[in-house]
């Protein structure tokens, strides 16, 4: 009989194993409409807990991260630089090793693991993912005392790093100081779109069964 029980016992442990995996290799599809954040979290709630947890976590503004990573990456889980081509066919690698939904290149997400400890996290993960964007704008008022509701200079640092910010590598680039204002103006519009639906957003799933 203890045999049955431990042969079920590893059975079991084996499907759930399994399921595992293939929950973790199931890609959540980018939101519909990117232009109001309260449809993005309304079509995935989990991600506004993730986004409220690291923003209470590093003392950001919601509206920050998620603009920044709708510039970074269009909230594609796997996104990654475009392959260059030598002679037009010849592939010979990519820009950067930016990777995932916040399109952190590998030592800056080296950088951020040891840091914090989350040996485990995955560039490909939501949650790990913002909870990074977290940790570099805190890094960057820490290090080039930026504040941490300046979207425009936030961006310039995480695109240029803390180094490249502070030589002025950005001056010449007037497509990226482009780009910086126009993270700015999307993070001023998310948090004025979230005013109106966070409290809808912070209601569990109970909460919205019961009462609609």
């Amino acid at each position: 009989m203890q045999i049955v029980q431990k042969s079920l016992k590893k059975i079991s442990l084996f499907f759930l194993f399994g399921a595992s995996l293939l929950l973790s290799g199931c890609a959540t599809p980018p939101p519909q409409d990117t232009s109001n954040i309260c449809e993005i979290f309304g079509e995935h709630r989990a991600w506004y807990h993730a986004t409220a947890k690291a923003s209470d976590k590093w003392g950001v503004p919601i509206a920050i991260p998620i603009s920044i990573m709708y510039q970074e990456s269009g909230f594609r889980h796997n996104a990654k630089p475009p392959m260059r081509y030598f002679l037009g066919f010849i592939p010979y690698g990519r820009g950067s090793s930016a990777y995932g939904y916040s399109q952190a290149q590998t030592p800056a997400w080296n950088d951020y693991v040891t840091d914090t400890n989350r040996f485990f996290a995955r560039r490909t993960n939501f949650d790990d993912a913002v909870d990074f964007i977290g940790w570099y704008i805190h890094k960057t008022h820490q290090v080039n005392n930026i504040p941490k509701d300046d979207a425009y200079r936030l961006y310039l640092n995480y695109h240029e790093g803390w180094g490249g910010y502070r030589r002025g590598t950005y001056r010449n680039k007037r497509w990226l100081i482009n780009t910086a204002r126009r993270v700015d103006d999307r993070a001023t519009l998310y948090q004025q779109q979230l005013r109106r639906c966070e409290k809808e957003l912070q209601r569990g799933w109970l909460g919205r069964l019961f009462f609609g």
